[in-house]
């Protein structure tokens, strides 16, 4: 399986590396998560260089891509040479973007009628683009989810591991980052956003 993280000059740190770690927390073989950027260096809002896995067009092949948010996701979107770079499919992969990445599925039209989450600075960019959003941290429609709030970001990759490696593998994920001592209330809150979307996980997206 492999998960790609789109990560973009500007990029929030807490979006993509704690998917990053938490994904990473799966030890199966074959699983690979990887940074994808259009450039071979992205830099963060904060300054954090970060080396390029892939490229958007690998990306695109994955079996889950998660959308990190960051300053520049306006200039991301009306971006048409990285845009058309972005051949994601729902029907064959698992989407999940973080609060500004869901402006990203919105104008690539994956969002069509769907409710999603975002940041509260994203909001009105996705409101204008005719997505209805949510007042909660994480929502699923289908093969894609969307999260609102930096650290929805681990209901993101607990909801990925879950559905490509199964809701134990997700909660020992989730418990190996907690917090000592609330360990349990983290693992619990974790699947109670995500378990109602588990469908029939695990699923293998693949081609065969």
């Amino acid at each position: 399986m492999h998960i790609a993280i789109l990560t973009f000059d500007g990029f929030n740190e807490l979006d993509s590396l704690i998917a990053l770690g938490i994904l990473n927390r799966v030890k199966k073989a074959g699983w690979r998560v990887s940074i994808a950027s259009p450039t071979k260096q992205v830099r963060s809002m904060n300054g954090v260089v970060l080396d390029s896995h892939v490229s958007l067009a690998e990306a695109s092949a994955a079996d889950a891509v998660v959308i990190g948010s960051g300053i520049k996701t306006r200039e991301i979107a009306a971006d048409a040479a990285i845009m058309a770079q972005l051949k994601l499919d729902p029907s064959r992969q698992l989407l999940a973007a973080q609060c500004s990445g869901t402006l990203i599925l919105a104008k690539l039209g994956l969002l069509d009628g769907v409710s999603a989450c975002t940041d509260l600075t994203t909001k009105p960019w996705v409101q204008e683009a005719g997505v209805e959003v949510l007042n909660q941290p994480f929502f699923v429609s289908g093969n894609v989810a969307t999260a609102g709030g930096c650290l929805a970001s681990q209901y993101l990759a607990a909801w990925i591991i879950g559905r490509l490696a199964g809701i134990a593998e997700a909660a020992s994920a989730v418990h190996y980052v907690a917090p000592v001592g609330e360990k349990d209330e983290y693992v619990s809150r974790a699947m109670r956003h995500i378990e109602p979307f588990m469908q029939d996980s695990p699923v293998d997206l693949s081609p065969v």
